[in-house]
């Protein structure tokens, strides 16, 4: 046993091999109704994993039929665990914009509601630059 660490969570390889494996990174976005930003999501590779949810109201723990109610301040989110040496955070941009029409205000389809508008959630200084260039059409010659 070392000292302070039990048994059952000693690392049992290398600290260096444990190190390699702490690759992945976060990105939460909001694009429209978050099963169908998931579902899309899941299928790049890269996606370690992917968690619909709410963030950016002002109510705790809101449910579902609260945050449909549009008093929360609620978007319906997507988080996203990804490992950047298979697809970048620029990368997984790019499909989110693909995925729905940042434009549209408080719209995705058929679905209305403040908590269907687009957000891009950064989590430290390298995505906020990246989500402040990123612009929703990639086309030829942009």
């Amino acid at each position: 046993k070392r000292e302070g660490v039990s048994r059952a969570l000693a690392p049992t390889r290398p600290v260096g091999h444990l190190i390699a494996m702490a690759t992945t990174q976060t990105a939460i976005l909001g694009g429209g109704c978050f099963w169908c930003v998931e579902a899309a999501i899941k299928q790049l590779r890269g996606i370690e994993s992917v968690r619909s949810g709410y963030m950016g109201g002002h109510t705790p723990n809101p449910t579902y039929k609260q945050v449909c109610s549009g008093t929360t301040g609620h978007v319906e989110v997507a988080e996203i665990t990804f490992d950047p040496s298979i697809i970048s955070y620029d990368e997984l941009l790019h499909v989110f914009f693909t995925l729905h029409d940042p434009t549209t205000l408080n719209r995705q389809g058929n679905d209305m509601g403040e908590q269907y508008r687009s957000v891009i959630f950064y989590l430290n200084e390298e995505q906020k630059k990246t989500a402040d260039t990123a612009r929703p059409c990639r086309c030829p010659g942009d």
